[in-house]
Protein backbone atom coordinates (compact mmCIF):
# COMPACT_ATOMS: atom_id res chain seq x y z
CA UNK A 1 0.00 0.00 0.00
CA UNK A 2 2.73 2.28 0.77
CA UNK A 3 5.54 1.20 -0.91
CA UNK A 4 7.21 4.83 0.05
CA UNK A 5 7.02 7.31 2.38
CA UNK A 6 8.51 10.59 2.79
CA UNK A 7 8.86 11.77 6.79
CA UNK A 8 9.31 15.59 7.00
CA UNK A 9 11.99 16.13 9.62
CA UNK A 10 12.23 19.54 11.07
CA UNK A 11 15.75 18.65 12.91
CA UNK A 12 13.77 19.40 16.17
CA UNK A 13 12.93 16.91 19.14
CA UNK A 14 9.36 16.99 17.43
CA UNK A 15 10.85 14.31 15.17
CA UNK A 16 11.27 11.75 18.20
CA UNK A 17 7.18 11.53 18.36
CA UNK A 18 7.21 10.60 14.54
CA UNK A 19 9.67 8.12 14.38
CA UNK A 20 8.39 5.27 16.12
CA UNK A 21 5.32 5.93 14.31
CA UNK A 22 7.52 5.57 11.20
CA UNK A 23 9.35 2.28 12.00
CA UNK A 24 5.91 0.82 12.60
CA UNK A 25 4.56 2.11 9.15
CA UNK A 26 7.57 1.14 7.09
CA UNK A 27 7.73 -2.65 8.97
CA UNK A 28 4.21 -3.43 8.26
CA UNK A 29 4.09 -2.43 4.18
CA UNK A 30 7.61 -3.04 3.40
CA UNK A 31 8.38 0.41 2.92
CA UNK A 32 11.17 2.61 1.60
CA UNK A 33 11.79 5.53 3.59
CA UNK A 34 12.74 9.00 2.32
CA UNK A 35 13.64 11.41 5.17
CA UNK A 36 13.09 15.14 4.02
CA UNK A 37 14.64 18.23 5.92
CA UNK A 38 14.01 21.69 4.09
CA UNK A 39 16.91 24.23 4.96
CA UNK A 40 14.69 27.61 4.83
CA UNK A 41 17.47 29.99 6.20
CA UNK A 42 18.51 32.66 3.83
CA UNK A 43 21.42 31.02 2.62
CA UNK A 44 19.20 27.99 1.60
CA UNK A 45 16.48 29.91 0.13
CA UNK A 46 19.36 31.81 -2.13
CA UNK A 47 21.62 28.98 -3.19
CA UNK A 48 20.92 28.41 -6.39
CA UNK A 49 19.75 31.66 -7.58
CA UNK A 50 22.93 33.77 -5.70
CA UNK A 51 25.29 30.51 -6.94
CA UNK A 52 26.44 30.58 -2.69
CA UNK A 53 28.49 28.57 -0.72
CA UNK A 54 26.72 26.14 1.48
CA UNK A 55 25.88 27.45 4.74
CA UNK A 56 26.78 26.24 8.05
CA UNK A 57 22.85 25.85 8.78
CA UNK A 58 22.77 23.07 5.50
CA UNK A 59 25.70 21.54 6.20
CA UNK A 60 24.48 21.00 10.19
CA UNK A 61 20.81 19.57 8.38
CA UNK A 62 22.90 17.09 6.42
CA UNK A 63 24.38 15.50 9.27
CA UNK A 64 21.23 15.67 10.80
CA UNK A 65 19.20 13.57 8.06
CA UNK A 66 22.23 11.43 8.09
CA UNK A 67 22.27 10.52 11.82
CA UNK A 68 18.36 9.89 11.60
CA UNK A 69 19.22 7.58 8.61
CA UNK A 70 21.52 5.61 10.07
CA UNK A 71 19.37 5.32 13.09
CA UNK A 72 16.61 3.93 11.13
CA UNK A 73 18.96 1.40 8.98
CA UNK A 74 19.41 0.11 12.51
CA UNK A 75 15.76 -1.07 12.67
CA UNK A 76 16.13 -2.73 8.79
CA UNK A 77 14.60 -0.01 7.04
CA UNK A 78 15.71 1.32 3.51
CA UNK A 79 16.47 4.74 4.00
CA UNK A 80 17.04 7.28 1.30
CA UNK A 81 17.34 10.97 2.55
CA UNK A 82 16.86 14.49 0.58
CA UNK A 83 18.28 18.30 1.93
CA UNK A 84 15.72 20.49 0.65
CA UNK A 85 16.31 23.97 0.21
CA UNK A 86 13.69 26.97 0.45
CA UNK A 87 10.19 27.07 1.21
CA UNK A 88 8.93 23.81 3.33
CA UNK A 89 5.58 23.12 1.81
CA UNK A 90 6.81 23.33 -1.94
CA UNK A 91 10.02 21.52 -1.01
CA UNK A 92 7.56 18.46 0.48
CA UNK A 93 5.34 18.36 -2.64
CA UNK A 94 7.83 18.91 -5.55
CA UNK A 95 10.07 15.61 -3.58
CA UNK A 96 6.64 13.88 -3.05
CA UNK A 97 5.44 13.85 -6.53
CA UNK A 98 9.07 13.88 -7.80
CA UNK A 99 10.05 10.45 -6.15
CA UNK A 100 6.35 9.08 -6.55
CA UNK A 101 5.56 8.90 -2.32
CA UNK A 102 2.78 7.11 -1.37
CA UNK A 103 2.40 8.82 1.97
CA UNK A 104 3.75 11.83 3.72
CA UNK A 105 4.10 11.52 7.40
CA UNK A 106 4.86 14.92 9.12
CA UNK A 107 4.61 16.10 12.92
CA UNK A 108 2.03 18.85 13.73
CA UNK A 109 2.70 21.33 17.22
CA UNK A 110 -1.64 22.24 17.35
CA UNK A 111 -1.01 26.41 16.78
CA UNK A 112 -4.14 27.90 17.52
CA UNK A 113 -5.85 28.62 14.68
CA UNK A 114 -5.21 32.30 14.58
CA UNK A 115 -1.49 31.86 14.82
CA UNK A 116 -1.46 29.54 11.70
CA UNK A 117 -3.90 32.17 10.01
CA UNK A 118 -1.29 34.59 10.50
CA UNK A 119 1.98 32.37 10.52
CA UNK A 120 1.19 30.62 7.52
CA UNK A 121 1.75 26.71 8.54
CA UNK A 122 3.47 23.91 6.48
CA UNK A 123 1.16 21.41 7.10
CA UNK A 124 -1.96 23.07 5.96
CA UNK A 125 -0.54 24.29 2.94
CA UNK A 126 1.28 19.68 2.37
CA UNK A 127 -2.48 19.06 3.34
CA UNK A 128 -4.51 21.06 0.84
CA UNK A 129 -2.12 20.03 -2.21
CA UNK A 130 -0.53 16.91 -1.41
CA UNK A 131 -1.77 14.38 -3.88
CA UNK A 132 -1.50 11.42 -1.18
CA UNK A 133 -2.45 11.05 1.90
CA UNK A 134 -0.61 12.44 5.16
CA UNK A 135 0.11 10.64 8.13
CA UNK A 136 0.34 13.63 11.15
CA UNK A 137 1.72 12.46 14.73
CA UNK A 138 1.18 15.37 17.48
CA UNK A 139 4.76 16.53 18.83
CA UNK A 140 5.23 16.40 22.36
Amino acid sequence: MYKKILVALENSRADQALIPHVIELARQFKSELLLVHVADGWAARNYERLHLVESEEMKEDRAYLERMAAQLRQTGAHVATHLGLGDPATEILTVSDREHCDLIAMTMHGHLFLADLLLGSTIREVRHKARVPIFLVRAN
